[in-house]
């Protein structure tokens, strides 16, 4: 499971349809841009929901990234992102057969969504498989890559 983590001063998912609706918005916090792959089990979705909960990327009062999310009351928006599995080694046109199959990538993203909000981060959310348009404002800039293949204890194939 591979996560894009972006501290964020804004952030909103607008779903591309007729009425270009928002379905998430948050302020301070995290946009995460969420991958599922195809080897990826439920330790991986609570390993990443976890480490994300407690990253100390916000600044504390001497200026150093010192904080986290719960410390600075920041939420959490997540947006399922199968791109983050393309393969762009042979050729121009990415290849995307690392990437979980929806049917599989909806329970773990529905799983990390819940360990998220269990560890007392709010959590607003793109819609799963749709076309959407995603707005942020990158507060540093700080973007931060995380992927469980790295977790302790992972068997990797």
């Amino acid at each position: 499971m591979r996560a894009c983590i972006q501290r964020v001063s804004q952030a909103k998912v607008l779903l591309r349809d007729e009425n270009n609706r928002a379905s998430g918005e948050i302020a301070a916090g995290f946009l995460i841009l969420l991958g599922i792959g195809r080897e990826d089990v439920d330790e991986d979705a609570r390993y990443l929901a976890k480490k994300i909960s407690g990253l100390r990327v916000f600044e504390d009062n001497a200026g150093k990234m010192n904080l986290n999310l719960e410390q600075v009351g920041g939420r959490a928006l997540v947006v399922s992102q199968f791109t983050l599995y393309a393969d762009c080694v042979k050729g121009n046109r990415p290849s995307f057969t690392d990437a979980a199959p929806p049917d599989m990538a909806v329970g773990l993203y529905r799983l990390f969504v819940e360990e998220l909000n269990s560890l007392g981060v709010s959590t607003e959310e793109g819609v799963f498989q749709a076309n959407m348009g995603v707005s942020l404002v990158n507060d540093g800039p700080v973007t931060i890559w995380l992927d469980s293949i790295n977790r302790p204890n992972r068997k990797k194939n």
